[in-house]
């Protein structure tokens, strides 16, 4: 599916501490000429049960105002739009998704907790069913360090680096590409296809400082473990699983475990990533 070049960057806000998520989101809209919208759902069994009908639907108001206020302090240009939806949040942004260019959620404090966290959390259950990009924010800053991608070789993972091109190109960042292999398989060839896929895409936008690096090693822990010195990781939803369903067990570590922020790649085709406001990238950094 391709995204409508009018698609905006979707905020699924639920409360005040998912404000962190709209500082990255306006910053990935702007970079992608896209406006931003915020979506926030009330339900009014709560509203009734408070005490008084009026205070919940205020709070809704004043969490719009905040982070439009915030998105406009981050990207002064930026066109926000903010919308208040009455109904339960996680179906409301899985049909919202079918039409966005990116859905941005917190991640319910997942991160650095050391708790279980439920697979019905609403990031879990979007990264599943989503049926765009999700980005899945983390409540601390990440490090200014590369853009990491994990590519298994499947079609869905080189959609996944397509993506990772040109969110390094707008970042003006380094793109770290990543394939973790078996141990008997040939590293040198597995290297030589990585190269040439990522040249592939990096013909299409320009100058990208880029690494590939093949190890051997568990996909999920090498992953995690590199994560750890990057602004964003990426990877496909499923990638070259047959035997899972709508999330595979790399995606499913990472949104659990990576410190970084995490793009979960799905719901796209062949097209491009841009609408026709995207700012030109940032200066390359060495």
């Amino acid at each position: 599916m391709a995204a409508a070049a009018d698609a905006a960057v979707l905020v699924g806000l639920g409360s005040e501490l998912d404000l962190p998520v709209v500082e990255q989101a306006a910053q990935e809209a702007a970079g992608h000429g896209r406006a931003l919208h915020l979506l926030h759902t009330f339900d009014w069994c709560v509203a009734f049960a408070a005490d008084t009908v009026a205070a919940p639907r205020d709070r809704a108001e004043q969490l719009i105002t905040q982070a439009a206020q915030l998105a406009h302090q981050t990207e002064p240009a930026l066109t926000v739009r903010g919308e208040i939806v009455e109904g339960a949040l996680l179906p409301t942004l899985i049909r919202r998704s079918e039409t966005a260019f990116l859905l941005a959620v917190g991640d319910s404090g997942m991160a650095g907790s050391g708790q279980c966290i439920p697979a019905e959390t609403t990031a879990v259950q979007l990264a599943a069913q989503a049926g765009c990009p999700l980005l899945v924010v983390r409540r601390e800053p990440p490090p200014q360090g590369p853009v990491l991608v994990g590519v298994d070789g499947s079609p869905s993972s080189h959609l996944a680096l397509q993506w990772a091109v040109q969110c390094a190109s707008r970042r003006g960042a380094r793109l770290l590409a990543l394939r973790v292999v078996e141990y008997d398989e040939d590293t040198d060839a597995v290297t030589e296809q990585l190269s040439e896929a990522l040249a592939q895409h990096t013909d299409r936008t320009g100058p990208v400082p880029t690494e590939c690096r093949v190890i051997r090693g568990d996909p999920a822990e090498v992953l995690i473990d590199t994560s750890r010195n990057t602004q964003v990781a990426l990877v496909a939803a499923r990638g070259d699983e047959p035997g899972r369903a709508m999330l595979g067990a790399v995606a499913q570590s990472l949104l659990y475990h990576c410190p970084a922020p995490v793009v979960i790649v799905r719901g796209l085709a062949e097209a491009p990533l841009t609408g026709p406001g995207a700012r030109p990238a940032r200066d390359q950094r060495p």
